[in-house]
């Protein structure tokens, strides 16, 4: 059956702006306050879903979305580097730092791997697509984003972070009953200041040394 999934990326936080890794720190109040005055309306949806995170939580709320929480939405788990800025960690470790942004199959955090976030968005997917959901609405984080959109292209792992996905912008995928396909990403729901970077810049691998 047909099924169209629109993904929105939730508002920017403190760790965003401090390029940061994410706890499940809340949206700063004067971006609640600037999410008030967009104004935005939604197209129409059969369902309308959020990731479990309070930040997500509170851009669904202040859009006006009624959404149901589901963990499949969830990010990328940072485990140890949570609420740690990626410069403090280059500094302590630039090799786990390094392994990170070139093998989506580690995890130094002790966390989630890209690879594992990447499976479980696409069996996500997979229920969406079997369902028979004709619209779905969810807020949720540019990593699973990046993630939904590397299933939908059939994208190796590590093209994740050739994938730029800025805070309240629109990713829509379409199903045909068979495969999913890209119709539009990166599309922002209003316009706004330039953003931050929502991951961590490209850190040159350490040179090995004899």
């Amino acid at each position: 059956m047909p099924a169209r999934l629109t993904l929105i990326s939730h508002a920017p936080t403190a760790a965003t702006r401090l390029s940061a890794f994410p706890a499940d720190e809340p949206l700063e109040d004067s971006t609640l306050a600037n999410l008030t005055t967009l104004n935005w309306q939604p197209p129409r949806a059969h369902q309308i879903l959020t990731a479990p995170e309070l930040r997500t939580q509170q851009t669904a709320k202040a859009l006006n979305l009624a959404a149901t929480s589901v963990p499949e939405l969830r990010d990328l788990h940072y485990r140890n580097w949570q609420g740690c800025t990626l410069a403090d960690l280059h500094a302590e470790d630039p090799q786990a730092i390094a392994q990170w942004l070139t093998d989506p199959t580690s995890s130094p955090h002790q966390g989630e791997s890209i690879t594992s976030l990447v499976t479980r968005i696409a069996a996500w997917l997979d229920t969406v697509a079997t369902e028979g959901t004709l619209h779905t609405i969810a807020i949720t984080h540019p990593a699973v984003i990046r993630a939904a959109i590397l299933h939908t292209l059939n994208a190796p792992p590590q093209s994740f972070w050739r994938i730029d996905i800025a805070p309240l912008t629109l990713t829509d995928l379409r199903h045909n009953g068979r495969t999913w396909t890209l119709r539009a990403t990166a599309i922002p729901l209003a316009p706004h200041d330039p953003p931050q970077p929502d991951h961590p810049p490209q850190t040159k691998k350490p040179r090995q040394t004899s």
